[in-house]
């Protein structure tokens, strides 16, 4: 899997990042409420520390960590932006759009 960060997300995401130094950034697919995992969302989720089933991606920014069993439902090409207008980070592939407004959660 590769994730690309744009500027304006790196731009965003840099002071939050600066106020929790010690928490990881993890692509989470939060299926809680959703009713089925295949109806899963994404978002960005800032953890204390990594769950026995994830694992680490390199990226253009900063590493990420993403559960190993729900990269089935990502694409192997992803990139993150940020939407000012919307106040929210974007998560798309070449073929599709994950999440038009992806919210950073500091858990």
């Amino acid at each position: 899997m590769q994730v690309t960060f744009t500027d304006e997300a790196i731009q965003q995401l840099e002071p939050k990042l600066a106020e929790n130094n010690e928490r990881l950034l993890k692509i989470k697919y939060d299926t809680e409420g959703c009713g089925c995992v295949m109806s899963g969302v994404t978002a960005l989720w800032l953890v204390e520390e990594q769950d026995h089933d994830d694992v680490n991606i390199e990226t253009n920014y900063v590493p990420l960590v993403v559960e190993r069993t729900k990269m089935v439902f990502l694409d192997d090409q992803l990139t993150i932006s940020y939407n000012e207008s919307a106040k929210s980070f974007m998560l798309k592939s070449p073929s599709q759009i994950l999440n038009p407004r992806m919210s950073l959660v500091v858990k």
